[in-house]
């Protein structure tokens, strides 16, 4: 079996600061991995003086907003493979008024590459301010678990000391993430637009190597080949957001012994199930026991199944179970909750009010929930934690939910499907924020 067979695909996200150069990164992998058509490439040709050039970024900003502004403004995803692996890329937007579109993409990565634009800084200074939006998507990367976190130093290409630069700002980077209490993976330097240090250790057109003297490590791709991808923890009790229910019918032969029985579909959350098992239904506590486990459209009938596998459950007898129930293992030790604990991210343009009703969406459930404290939010400078009396924009905070109706949690950093949620206002119906439960 080759080793590319032998790799799970990985997803992972560019994020940072507008115009860092996340779409420009894209378009090179794209265009250096061959995953380009030749009509698409000749799209974003042009004449850049005597050499011939390409505008990279217009491989991902597809939506004509984004052509005309020069900007990502939503997440495109984009696909290539190298011998070695595949991957899905998220180009997701620096603007903090998307950065809830930033949040969606994290929260389904295996690795996060924070662009870090040199020529924004103040390089030559031993102590680098960093960018806000950097320390933002930085910590919010951290908050919802993406499992590796690089940095990506761009544009060293364009300034008369790229080695002193590498260093002062990875020194910077350094401290902000000790500071924080962050892991990362690698510091890279990189230019983009160039493709120095992209896929490889390759030179420029002159024969010099990107920071030769200050860096010895790998290449971008070949940081990325090596990371891991996320495999969720089987440790916890089984937990399954019912998403569709299916009325399975009599053959037209007669033959079937499963007339009137109805089959549950979703993806599983949480732990193992297999033929058997007692669940429970959450809310009503209505129990039974799996009979049947099928993959999609009932193509397999399955002994078992496991987290992150989407599959249909029948049950061996006929209970109330709707769209937005859970189907939790009937030894599980957590009872559904009115009140918890939660992470905040908040993404709307309103403040957070407390007090005030707001949808909650838990797995395909919606409920009225209030917000009835806000303990403390998060000072991204400081790193700090402060007394708040709300939550602007792009803000996190910990706060006290009081839940219309019961739910099953579990904390986030066990299991991420069970321990996420969104807050929706309900007057727009925009997404208001990303909850991650304690």
């Amino acid at each position: 079996m080759s080793s590319l067979q032998n790799k799970h695909t990985l997803k992972f996200l560019t994020a940072g600061s507008v115009d860092d150069g996340k779409s420009t990164l894209i378009g090179r992998l794209l265009l250096d991995s061959k995953a380009i058509l030749a009509d698409q490439l000749s799209g974003i040709q042009h004449k850049l003086a005597d050499d011939e050039s390409y505008d990279l970024a217009k491989l991902t900003d597809g939506l004509q907003a984004e052509r005309e502004q020069g900007i990502t403004i939503d997440v495109a995803y984009r696909y290539f493979t190298t011998p070695e692996r595949k991957f899905i890329i998220a180009d997701a937007p620096g603007h903090e008024q998307y950065t809830r579109n930033m949040v969606t993409a994290a929260s389904s990565s295996d690795a996060a590459v924070i662009l870090v634009d040199v020529t924004k800084l103040n390089w030559e200074d031993e102590v680098v301010d960093l960018l806000p939006q950097t320390r933002r998507h930085t910590l919010l990367a951290h908050l919802l678990k993406v499992p590796s976190i690089l940095f990506a130093i761009n544009k060293l290409d364009a300034i008369k000391d790229p080695d002193t630069a590498f260093i002062n700002v990875k020194n910077a980077l350094e401290k902000f993430i000790s500071q924080a209490n962050v892991t990362i993976t690698n510091i890279i330097p990189i230019s983009a637009l160039k493709g120095l240090n992209i896929t490889s250790r390759n030179a420029d057109k002159h024969g010099n190597i990107l920071c030769e003297k200050v860096y010895q490590g790998p290449s971008l791709l070949e940081a990325l080949t090596a990371l891991p991808s996320h495999v969720t923890s089987n440790t916890q009790e089984f937990h399954f957001p019912v998403q569709f229910v299916q009325k399975l019918e009599e053959a037209h032969d007669g033959s079937s012994t499963q007339h009137g029985r109805r089959i549950f579909w979703g993806r599983i959350a949480a732990g193992n199930v297999k033929i058997g098992d007692h669940l429970t239904v959450q809310p009503s506590g209505a129990k039974a026991k799996v009979s049947k486990i099928f993959t999609n459209a009932l193509q397999e009938e399955l002994q078992g199944a496991t987290t992150g596998q989407s599959v249909g459950l029948i049950l061996d007898q006929e209970i109330d179970v709707s769209r937005g129930d859970w189907l939790i293992a009937s030894t599980a030790s957590v009872a559904g909750q009115k009140e918890a604990k939660a992470t905040l991210a908040w993404l709307d343009d309103e403040p957070l009010v407390v007090g005030r009703a707001y949808w909650l969406k838990h797995g395909h459930r919606w409920i009225k929930t209030k917000v009835s404290a806000i303990e403390h939010h998060l000072n991204i400078h400081t790193l700090e934690t402060e007394p708040a009396e709300n939550l602007d924009k792009n803000s996190i905070g910990e706060v006290s939910l009081v839940l219309q109706q019961p739910i099953p949690v579990l904390p986030y950093n066990d299991a991420k499907d069970v321990g996420a949620a969104i807050l929706v206002d309900t007057a727009t119906n925009r997404t208001a924020g990303a909850v991650l439960f304690k």
